[in-house]
């Protein structure tokens, strides 16, 4: 972490690498394959190779991640596949955000971009991963782009279905959380390091606006900082012979699946089976149900994320075990697509010292992309597990909804609200409400509120209710509340 200094995103991507590496040091000349997950802070094409020429160390190797937060789970999940097949041995996994520094840069108009011979660098990295974009046209005609928009959409579905109004959701989202901020108050390197109590996490305030309603700024995750993590995955071979294996943790098992991609192809916005998929096909690789699980680590960018993490794997909100190691992306902080990378970290570091098995995930894009680890303290029993998804992911996508870009012939149609929120300015004043609704012929499609209606909706959640829809892109009024 950095809170003072200047720094770029390979500075701080190098500090945890040299961190890790200093842990094995017979390790730093046999790394043979750089990962690096996508940063949003201008790097160059290339981020593996400049992070290895910082590091001295030459591998034959040198890739990065597309964009997503499930990344460094799948980047640790490659690298144990990798090694379980014998086609690597020691791969070194590291990610870094320098927003932070970014930000107070601005004002000179410099970047933190490294050296002039860094900022050249012409062979580019190898990309690996999904590159798919994580909205179609028809989320951006009705302005659904901001992650803590659509997830708002998300979080409002979850409310309908609890029968509660933003206000009364909001104060649930704050007991849900405020256990967060104690785990990041005790974390060497959390951004925000400081308890708070669930109404200091819900209630609005001049220094906690609402944002997309519900949530307040203190439910969303911090994007603003300077974080790098790193981890070694290498095999039991080679620790033993860096005289390292009486401190490693070992990987059990892994598994990715996605969500219908488009959200506005989704049939049920309160649910995650991409999450579900991921997660009981990691379990059952490792052979464990969730009963066996000692620690948790769920991706946390906003409050929903967390509750269809927990609906899909069959927990509760207040699992005793608790449901992060670090305080999650808006305590301990969200560097970017990294974050995941310092939950497999702090998740080593607690299997080390205290034993037992724990469970991470990640997530990308819009709840789309998803990324499931089993860790643990003594070696898997199966050895190393890399789960097929193949059958379930073919189940999930067969569930895409059909999708309309409008409504022409200058007619209106009826739809229900499956998802909705309002959005708000710096200064307090909403913006737009976009839904993403069902019309009588099933098909679905994503509205922002028609002119006029913005003051009207006002505070209130639009799941559920009737509107009337017409144009291309479409546009809304609503017409009856839910239930009505």
């Amino acid at each position: 972490i950095e809170r003072t200094e200047t720094v770029s995103a390979i500075d701080l991507a190098a500090r945890a690498a040299d961190a890790a590496l200093d842990q094995a040091k017979g390790l730093r000349d046999r790394v043979e394959r750089v990962s690096v997950v996508n940063m949003l802070t201008p790097v160059g094409p290339a981020p593996a190779a400049r992070l290895a020429r910082r590091l001295g160390i030459d591998p034959a190797v040198r890739e990065v991640s597309t964009i997503g937060g499930n990344s460094p789970q799948t980047l640790v999940a490659r690298a144990a596949a990798a090694i379980a097949a014998g086609d690597a041995e020691v791969v070194l996994v590291a990610g870094a955000e320098a927003q932070r520094s970014q930000r107070a840069r601005r004002p000179e108009g410099g970047r933190v971009s490294g050296t002039p011979s860094e900022q050249h660098e012409t062979v580019p990295d190898a990309v690996v991963g999904d590159d798919r974009p994580g909205v179609s046209d028809h989320e951006l005609s009705a302005g659904l782009v901001a992650p803590v928009n659509i997830y708002a959409l998300f979080e409002s579905a979850l409310a309908r279905r609890a029968a509660r109004d933003f206000a009364s959701h909001r104060a649930a989202l704050g007991r849900l959380m405020a256990p967060f901020t104690k785990v990041a108050a005790t974390h060497p390197y959390a951004w925000f390091p400081h308890p708070r109590d669930p109404q200091a996490l819900a209630d609005v305030a001049p220094d906690n606006r609402l944002v997309s309603e519900p949530f307040t700024k203190r439910l969303c995750a911090v994007i603003g900082v300077d974080q790098g993590a790193a981890v070694v995955v290498t095999s039991l071979g080679a620790a033993r012979s860096a005289g390292v294996a009486d401190r490693a943790v070992f990987c059990w098992s892994s598994a990715s699946a996605a969500d219908v991609w488009f959200p506005t192809q989704r049939p049920d916005l309160a649910r995650s089976p991409g999450i579900a998929a991921a997660v009981g096909s990691a379990l059952a690789g490792a052979g464990l149900g969730v009963d066996d699980l000692d620690a948790f680590d769920l991706y946390s960018c906003f409050p929903c994320a967390v509750e269809l993490a927990v609906d899909a794997i069959g927990i509760t909100g207040d699992d005793p075990r608790g449901l992060t190691v670090t305080g999650g992306l808006p305590y301990f902080g969200g560097p970017g697509n990294n974050y995941t990378l310092h939950a497999i970290a702090t998740m080593t570091e607690r299997l080390r010292d205290h034993g037992g098995r724990g469970l991470v995930t990640g997530l990308g894009w819009y709840a789309t992309k998803h990324a499931a680890g089993v860790y643990a303290s003594e070696p898997p029993p199966r050895g190393y597990v890399s789960a097929d998804t193949t059958d379930a992911q073919q189940a999930i996508d067969a569930t895409a909804v059909p999708v309309v870009a409008g409504v022409d012939g200058g007619q209106a149609r009826r739809a229900q609200v499956l998802g909705a929120t309002i959005a708000f300015g710096p200064g307090g004043e909403p913006h737009a409400a976009p839904v993403i609704a069902r019309l009588e012929d099933g098909r679905q499609l994503a509205a922002d509120a028609a002119e006029g209606e913005l003051a009207p909706i006002g505070s209130r959640n639009l799941a559920g209710a009737q509107i009337e829809v017409a144009g291309t892109p479409a546009r809304y009024r609503v017409l009856a509340e839910a239930g009505a």
